[in-house]
């Protein structure tokens, strides 16, 4: 028999219209697939939605393929992710559940020397357990303490959460996998990679998500997947299938010259074919000419859009000025605010330097006690004019 295991669809992420859909469309398409293939059942391993609350034109595709799936004759199992987790335990998930559309199988229930029991919801004898992932990665320490309520002939655990093996040099928290209950197939969620691993007779496995749900991802991802899985006489092959909507295009400028940095990166772009394509700049370097508003972006992404690529994300995080890299020694916490001012007005001699003490001083002034806001507005606004030697508009 087959089954299908994704996780981390995060619908409803990002902000971008049509990356939105894009992202929509990656679910839709790996569930259709699934439809497709005929599968037993589909796995959902936290993180449908990007929030517990995901915006309403979201919610109404997502009822719509999920009817589609029931249609099928497909029943789908999730648990809720760190991201549409909600403390209060009321979730979007919830309203899909009592639809009929699907069913959130955790079953969980804290016993009194504190471990936690999990009861599975049975599938034609395949026993599946859950337990749902929390912010901040807090369930760590719950996944310390489950334990299953019986001995079941197939068991698969579906967990939102990091095992050791997958942190690698991330500072983050995360669960040694030889801690869990003994499963015979683990269906986890929560990080955006793709991993398999066979030891003695488990199978520990994340999807990947459906759709790369940053910058970065996209760079590093370029596209989705889900697993495809193949059960017979308990041997599992799994089949990672990639989901291919749009050609992701990753450019790396170094730019130190944001006078002249237009003209560059318009000719790298003017090289490649962007027709339909993602297209991705990220920016590096110091700038030691200019300042990055000399850059003009609506010309840059005014070329991309002529040359009909499907969208263009940018992302500056990495470039730099030589203008803002004050040093300072931080030690004398009291004299902090001097020393920035005298650092910056050395690297940028101006005759306003000299008003930027009086400004700070300025601007520092509290409200007094009953003073009504428009009088203390107006107050400010006098003492500035004066540092400024602005005329009075009266």
């Amino acid at each position: 028999m087959k089954f299908a295991h994704l996780a981390d669809c995060h619908l409803g992420s990002w902000r971008q219209e049509e990356m939105q859909e894009l992202n929509f469309l990656s679910f839709q398409t790996a569930t259709d697939n699934c439809i497709k293939e005929s599968v037993e059942f589909i796995l959902i391993s936290g993180d449908l939605f990007d929030s517990a609350y995901p915006p309403i034109e979201i919610l109404k595709k997502t009822f719509a393929q999920f009817r589609k799936i029931k249609d099928a004759g497909i029943p789908t199992y999730l648990i809720a992710g760190s991201h549409d987790f909600s403390a209060s335990g009321k979730t979007f998930l919830d309203v899909l559940e009592k639809a009929g559309f699907c069913k959130n199988i955790e079953q969980s229930e804290v016993q009194e020397d504190g471990r936690i029991k999990l009861t599975p919801h049975l599938h034609k004898g395949i026993a599946i357990f859950g337990y749902s992932g929390k912010k901040s990665s807090m369930e760590v320490e719950d996944l310390k303490k489950i334990y299953f309520d019986s001995v079941y002939p197939f068991t698969i655990l579906m967990l939102h959460t990091t095992i050791s093996d997958v942190v690698g040099t991330i500072p983050m928290e995360s669960i040694d996998k030889i801690k869990l209950p003994l499963a015979d197939f683990y269906a986890f969620g929560h990080i955006h990679q793709v991993f398999e691993k066979h030891e003695a007779s488990a199978i520990y496995t994340y999807p990947g998500p459906t759709f790369p749900n940053n910058f970065q991802e996209l760079a590093d991802l370029k596209t989705g997947s889900f697993n495809l899985v193949t059960m017979e006489n308990k041997k599992i092959k799994i089949d990672n299938r990639k989901i291919n909507l749009k050609e992701v295009v990753y450019f790396e400028i170094k730019i130190d010259n944001a006078l002249t940095a237009t003209e560059k990166i318009i000719q790298e772009f003017n090289k490649p074919y962007l027709n339909d394509k993602i297209v991705l700049m990220k920016l590096v370097g110091t700038i030691n000419q200019g300042k990055t508003g000399d850059i003009r972006f609506d010309e840059i992404e005014s070329f991309v859009d002529k040359k009909q690529a499907y969208t263009f994300i940018r992302n500056i995080s990495s470039l730099k000025s030589e203008e803002s890299e004050i040093e300072i020694d931080v030690g004398d916490i009291e004299n902090l605010e001097e020393k920035i001012i005298e650092e910056y007005s050395q690297k940028n001699p101006s005759d306003f330097n000299k008003t930027i003490p009086q400004l700070v001083t300025a601007l520092s002034i509290e409200k007094n006690e009953d003073e009504k806001i428009i009088i203390f507005e107006n107050r400010l606004m006098d003492e500035l004019k004066k540092i400024l030697n602005l005329p009075d508009e009266n």
